[in-house]
């Protein structure tokens, strides 16, 4: 800024008269100095561009102050100054087309928009100001030849502007001032032009004036900082068609046809140049239109591929799966073979993907989407269809199928390496294909029946293939009808809940009790939770239902504690879904509810499965930790079921485990099942855990599980889940002494 303040001061003193050759010497210099001193004042690559305008000042500089000596000389000594001139604008036209190299590639369009301009420009310039200063009689033809070349020098220069108005929308500092240089250079040229066809080579010195204010500005840009930016290419182009632009180009195609009609008493040499110029603007126009075309259809490729593609992988995404199946169905296939949709899910990729980040799940995502084009070439066709879910679709017979998801099995399941570590994933796979029935022949029921039978693989322990069954259908089926009704089942006051002793080993007397939620359908009579708290979980009705299960079991305890039907240490577990710790307003509820009926947060026991200390995130963390701090208790249910480890259960604050009633069945027949339980119990008490045995049926089994170690159980031995009312009335604290214990009150 101070250097372009000190160039204005200067171009005002030599407009005023005072000092004006020492003025121009001074910003001359001074922009010369910062042009060799841009590269490494701004640590740029770019050094050719500026060298080449160092170069080019020292040319100008020199032509410009030796003008006015030889200003009144006669002959050939007055093309003295523009023995510098002249080899300092070609010198600048170098460096600045290096710039303009430098900051985008060259497209197609914009060097046809750049010559239909220049086309103009050189036309105008030759016919107005280069023949009729050439013609001049009475002084050398070199002089006539020097004067009539800075118009088309001029021209070049219109190129070049032309080019870098054509070729970005971004524009920092540095290169509008090198923009507005070189427009002061074509005024400058311009105005002697218009002076050289009427046989003056020189004029008044306010002719300079331009080129002085060219120097300011290149100055101003080599100083900038934003000068070292001007080798990177630009990321945004401006647009192909816009106003701007056809303000440029419209005159220039005009001007070769409007200068055939306009000049009077054209030569032979303007006829040649207004009639090569009008041939080759329409040349560059017809180039121009297929160039549009080109560039039309090129886009409206790539919008397909962006339509039908897959942007990470490159595969086809579900839009292109279903041209390809219906394409499929509606031509005859070779044999009568019918159309197989193989769905597949990455079993495990949400692990990685939130361990090592989305990166490195992308990475992850193309790895297998390479290995599975490798492995399957056409006329397979693979898609990404989803985040981790891919789809293969192949005509082939049953055999060649079935050897086909097996092929899918072993192509994922190869170690891959995320982060510089070995991964090894699994894939979950369904199978359908066309039948029959012609009416279920579509790719959605190909889509629809592929995926039942994928989560068909996943519920069955994942890392396999399912071919698709109409019994699938109908499951599915089901399990909507059932979803369906459930949405209502709550409002409709159809939830109940039942409640299961758990009783100390050595008393038989109820140290608590779990609340099991049951649903009375209207015509499929009581079902059991395992029939739809899945489906609720999968349809994100299992908040409304666990916040109705929590806020009901803590107001049935509430009324027992003041029927004295259970003492003061009577706690009662209640089981919450993965979903609602992911609400952090569950610990408020709870503390809301537990101040309302009185009732002590220590005699809550909140039962949790193992997969929410893995899957859990952070959000899920800190409604633990608020659900701790509030006083309840937490337990792991199932334990040793799922991913049991020491490291889990040391990092979330869980205060008791539930061994899974598998590992209870076999008591006093399977020393190994003796083994898990014997290890469970230590190292429960190493760190300070409750452990209840679930799943509890004979006094053998009660036996061994107090002589390992296990004070508290619960299971058939000592009764089913029973209404409140029953609950009450077989385990109040009256008629403790009479629960026995024994197996005579089990297995009822």
């Amino acid at each position: 800024m101070l250097y372009l303040c000190g160039g204005l001061a200067a171009t005002g003193l030599y407009a005023a008269g005072i000092a004006p050759q020492a003025a121009f010497a001074v910003v001359g210099v001074g922009s010369v100095v910062t042009w060799f001193l841009a590269p490494w004042l701004h640590r740029t690559q770019l050094r050719r561009p500026w060298r080449l305008l160092t170069l080019a000042g020292v040319f100008f500089l020199l032509g410009v102050l030796i003008r006015p000596v030889v200003a009144g000389a006669h002959g050939y000594l007055v093309l003295l100054s523009d023995v510098f001139t002249l080899p300092g604008y070609l010198l600048a036209i170098a460096g600045l087309a290096h710039f303009l190299a430098a900051r985008r590639g060259t497209e197609r369009h914009t060097v046809i928009d750049g010559l239909i301009v220049f086309t103009g420009a050189a036309v105008a310039s030759v016919v107005v100001f280069a023949l009729p200063a050439a013609s001049i009689p009475g002084r050398p033809v070199a002089v006539s030849v020097v004067a009539g070349v800075y118009p088309v020098l001029d021209a070049v220069l219109v190129l070049i502007v032309a080019n870098l108005a054509f070729t970005t929308a971004v524009r920092q500092p540095s290169f509008i001032l090198i923009l507005l240089m070189m427009v002061w250079m074509f005024v400058g040229d311009v105005s002697y032009a218009i002076i050289g066809i009427s046989g003056e080579l020189y004029a008044s010195p306010w002719l300079d004036l331009p080129f002085l204010l060219a120097f300011t500005l290149g100055g101003a840009a080599g100083l900038h900082p934003s000068a070292r930016h001007l080798d990177r290419p630009t990321p945004l182009a401006v647009q192909e068609w816009s106003v701007p632009r056809l303000l440029l180009i419209l005159p220039a195609l005009a001007c070769p046809f409007v200068l055939t009609i306009a000049v009077q008493d054209k030569g032979s040499t303007e006829r040649w140049v207004l009639g090569a110029g009008g041939a080759l603007m329409v040349a560059l126009l017809l180039m121009r239109s297929l160039s549009a075309v080109q560039n039309y259809a090129a886009v409206q490729h790539r919008l397909v591929e962006m339509a039908t593609h897959d942007p990470l992988t490159g595969l086809p995404n579900r839009r292109m799966v279903r041209t390809v199946v219906d394409d499929l169905l509606a031509r005859p296939r070779p044999d009568g073979a019918p159309v197989w949709l193989f769905y597949l899910d990455l079993d495990g990729f949400k692990v990685v993907n939130d361990s090592w980040g989305h990166p490195a799940g992308d990475q992850l995502i193309k790895d297998v989407a390479r290995r599975l084009r490798q492995a399957l070439p056409e006329p397979a066709t693979v898609a990404r269809v989803g985040g981790d879910e891919f789809v293969v679709i192949r005509c082939c017979t049953e055999t060649e199928a079935l050897a086909q998801a097996q092929q899918i099995l072993d192509c994922v399941d190869k170690p891959l390496l995320v982060n510089g570590a070995e991964v090894v994933l699994t894939a979950s796979v369904g199978m359908a294909c066309t039948g029959e029935d012609a009416h279920e022949d579509s790719t959605e029921a190909l889509m629809r029946d592929a995926d039942t039978a994928m989560y068909r693989t996943k519920s069955e322990g994942r890392g396999s293939f399912t071919v698709f069954d109409a019994s699938m259908r109908m499951a599915v089926r089901e399990r909507l009808d059932i979803e369906v009704a459930l949405r209502s089942a709550v409002a409709q006051d159809q939830l109940v809940l039942e409640y299961q002793p758990i009783v100390r080993l050595a008393t038989g007397a109820p140290s608590g009790a779990e609340a099991l939620v049951r649903w009375r359908h209207p015509t499929r009579g009581v079902l059991g939770p395992t029939t739809f708290i899945p489906i609720a979980e999968g349809s994100n009705l299992i908040s409304a239902i666990g916040t109705w299960v929590l806020l009901r079991s803590i107001e049935q305890l509430a009324q027992w504690r003041r029927a004295g039907v259970v003492d003061d240490d009577f706690w009662l577990s209640i089981n919450v879904s993965p979903r609602q710790l992911t609400d952090r307003g569950l610990a408020g509820v709870l503390r809301a509810e537990l101040e309302r009926w009185d009732v002590p947060a220590a005699c809550v026991v909140l039962e949790i499965t193992e997969s929410v200390m893995v899957d859990g995130g952070d959000v899920t963390e800190h409604v633990m930790e608020d659900l701790r701090a509030l006083g309840v208790r937490i337990a792991v249910d199932d334990f040793g079921t799922g991913f049991s480890a020491l490291g889990y259960l040391r990092r979330h604050p869980v205060t008791g485990v539930k061994i899974d009633r598998s590992f209870v069945a076999g008591l006093g027949a399977n020393t190994e099942d003796e083994e898990i339980v014997r290890a469970v119990v230590a190292m429960s008490s190493a760190l300070g855990l409750t452990v209840v045995a679930e799943g509890v049926e004979t006094v053998d089994q009660r036996s061994v599980l107090d002589a390992l170690g296990v004070t508290l159980a619960q299971g058939w031995l000592w009764g089913r889940a029973t209404d409140p009312a029953a609950f009450a009335a077989g385990w109040a604290v009256p008629t403790q002494a009479a629960a026995s214990g024994s197996s005579s009150s089990g297995n009822s």
